[in-house]
């Protein structure tokens, strides 16, 4: 893990989305085709604002979310409609976007159609997570009976969460799909969030804060974003 940090989120975001935009091209000149992995929030908006003004073969770029409320997309809380309104917008309008949404009963119900859509799909290039202030990444929960699946070496590359500590049923690309990557960014602003990582950093049970899971394997490399304010 290399913990990257900035005077303020303006700086984080200047150079995060230029790390992102040569990782792209990166991946465009070499196998024709980009695929990056994005996460909801209020965190990453001003980030997705400048990644959109990117001079940048969007069109060739594949864009999905790391996890998903199992919302309708037009709902207030759906990590879609944000990546919608802020990241798919300019320059990154034409890029392809895969939903991590159905319309079904539960999201249980829900996998069976997104499945699909994901588990083919090849590494990705460049993974953008957060971090909730209880450990969890994705929707990865701590709380969650689906914790031991989704963090299985075996998982299937998307599966329906139930957190109790946070609303909404959800939708989660799990451990190996997230860390099958090329770089895993995780993008944090604040001390409180700073001293959750350092927690983290501090402990090896994946179940109490499983962004250790992330954290300390050995194979992806990880990049910590982090600003003050």
């Amino acid at each position: 893990m290399h913990l990257h940090q900035y005077t303020d989120a303006n700086a984080l975001n200047k150079d995060f989305a230029s790390r992102l935009v040569t990782l792209l091209n990166e991946a465009i000149s070499s196998r024709g085709r980009a695929y990056l992995v994005v996460s909801g929030g209020r965190t990453p908006t001003a980030l997705f604002n400048a990644l959109s003004q990117a001079e940048l073969a969007w069109q060739k770029v594949t864009v999905l979310l790391a996890d998903e409320r199992f919302v309708p997309v037009d709902a207030a809380d759906s990590n879609e409609r944000l990546v919608k309104a802020n990241l798919l917008q300019a320059n990154a309008a034409v890029a392809e976007f895969i939903s991590l949404y159905a319309d079904a009963a539960t999201a249980e119900d829900a996998v069976a159609t997104i499945l699909p859509r994901i588990a083919d799909l090849p590494a990705f290039d460049a993974v953008i997570l957060g971090m909730g202030e209880d450990g969890h990444t994705a929707s990865l929960f701590p709380c969650s009976a689906e914790l031991n699946t989704g963090l299985a070496v075996d998982a299937p590359a998307v599966l329906a969460v139930n957190p109790t500590t946070a609303p909404y049923q959800r939708i989660s690309l799990s451990l190996p799909r997230l860390l099958n990557a090329g770089q895993i960014f995780i993008h944090l602003v604040g001390q409180n969030k700073l001293d959750v990582l350092n927690q983290a950093q501090a402990g090896t049970d994946v179940t109490s804060m499983p962004i250790r899971a992330i954290l300390q394997q050995p194979d992806t490399d990880v990049a910590v974003m982090y600003a003050a304010n």
